[in-house]
């Protein structure tokens, strides 16, 4: 059995809160039409807990969806600067190293026509392939260097309380941390065994998951509140073998 929601049992008990005063009032007193202190009395309490239900829930959460809009619009302002700052050039480096690119892009190839439906496919079939990259010492070194050139940036980001509540990308920001943890308590790359490079390709793959998640969710957001910053993030896809910013007919 579905339980009700707190919000509607407090609009339960209020309505019934309401009936009931009213029909004391109607017991005691009758519905004579005659207008007196005790009928004045009676209307306002009856009418009390009416005026509850709608500063206590209609409006409370019409603010609170306020709120959340507002909040929704710094998050994906950040997640532009982050993905223009470094986000995409770091994706680009991961699709570099996986060799199943070509067909990886062709998944992630997004259009500004895409329905949510198509977004979600997306999604499904990224995270059954976004763990099969095979980076090299090269491919550390060099994601290595990205991490540490931005860490004072990445910092600003994990202090923003507005990210924190972002499930998604405060959980791409602690992966982006752990590997740029393990990656800097390494020296020499290329002398590193096998084990420990499988160890450190874990943590490349699952970076690489979380930031094609976070980017597939920013690009159906512009989708739908803002069309001319989808198509300038299309043209700069990471999942493209080179930017088109050019506008061609």
């Amino acid at each position: 059995m579905k339980i009700l929601s707190w919000e509607a049992r407090l609009a339960c008990l209020l309505i019934a809160c309401c009936v009931g005063i009213y029909a004391i009032k109607f017991m005691f007193f009758g519905d004579n039409g005659e207008s007196n202190t005790l009928s004045y009395i009676f209307n306002s309490l009856g009418f009390l807990p009416i005026n509850i239900l709608i500063v206590t829930l209609i409006i409370n959460r019409l603010l609170t969806m306020r709120a959340k809009r507002a909040q929704q619009e710094k998050i994906r302002m950040v997640l532009g600067l982050f993905f223009s700052e470094m986000g995409a050039v770091l994706l680009r480096r991961l699709i570099a190293c996986d060799p199943s690119a070509e067909t990886f892009r062709e998944m992630m190839r997004v259009t500004n026509t895409w329905t949510k439906e198509e977004y979600v496919h997306a999604g499904k079939q990224a995270s059954r392939v976004c763990t099969k990259t095979t980076p090299s010492p090269a491919d550390f070194t060099e994601i290595n260097m990205l991490i540490l050139k931005n860490h004072d940036f990445l910092l600003r980001l994990i202090e923003n309380p507005v990210l924190l509540e972002h499930n998604t990308v405060s959980k791409l920001l602690q992966d982006l941390f752990h590997l740029g943890e393990e990656l800097a308590g390494r020296g020499d790359f290329y002398s590193l065994p096998a084990s420990d490079l499988g160890h450190l390709t874990g943590d490349v793959n699952r970076v690489y998951c979380q930031l094609t998640m976070v980017w597939l969710e920013h690009m159906e957001y512009l989708s739908r509140n803002y069309p001319y910053l989808l198509s300038l993030s299309l043209r700069k896809s990471p999942f493209l073998a080179e930017d088109r910013v050019v506008v061609k007919e």
